[in-house]
């Protein structure tokens, strides 16, 4: 499995992070970042909720 953002998608409005804060957070660019590969129902619910189709979960 492999979770993804693409950094020059991103606008860094924090949804996943707030879906899901143990696999994303913002980092220091003011970017989403990737912190965890563990959970991957809260990652999908966190791409489906950005507004920018940033995140990618493949399995």
């Amino acid at each position: 499995m492999s979770i993804c953002v693409n950094k020059n998608t991103c606008i860094g409005c924090g949804a996943c992070a707030s879906i899901c804060p143990n696999n994303f957070a913002i980092g220091n660019d003011g970017k989403a970042e990737v912190i965890s590969q563990e959970n991957v129902e809260c990652a999908n619910n966190a791409a489906q909720s950005c507004p920018v189709q940033a995140i990618t979960v493949e399995q």
